[in-house]
């Protein structure tokens, strides 16, 4: 997922969205684990995924948190 389209998410969908990211991560760890992934790249692109919607998470709060 790349940062537009996390951008136009609200605070609410991003950290659903973190939530479903990390289950993902964790099930391709335990693919890793047990020898079943083939493309081991795909755990660091869900890495990477996890901290830009945690980045643009933050960025949303604060700037929440700026406007009161």
């Amino acid at each position: 997922m790349n940062s537009t389209e996390l951008r136009q998410k609200d605070v609410a969908g991003l950290k659903t969205e973190i939530k479903e990211l990390q289950k993902a991560h964790f099930g391709l760890r335990m693919q890793k684990a047990t020898q079943q992934l083939n493309n081991t790249a795909t755990i660091r692109i869900a890495r990477r995924d996890i901290a830009r919607a945690k980045t643009i998470l933050v960025e949303k709060l604060a700037a929440d948190t700026s406007a009161k």
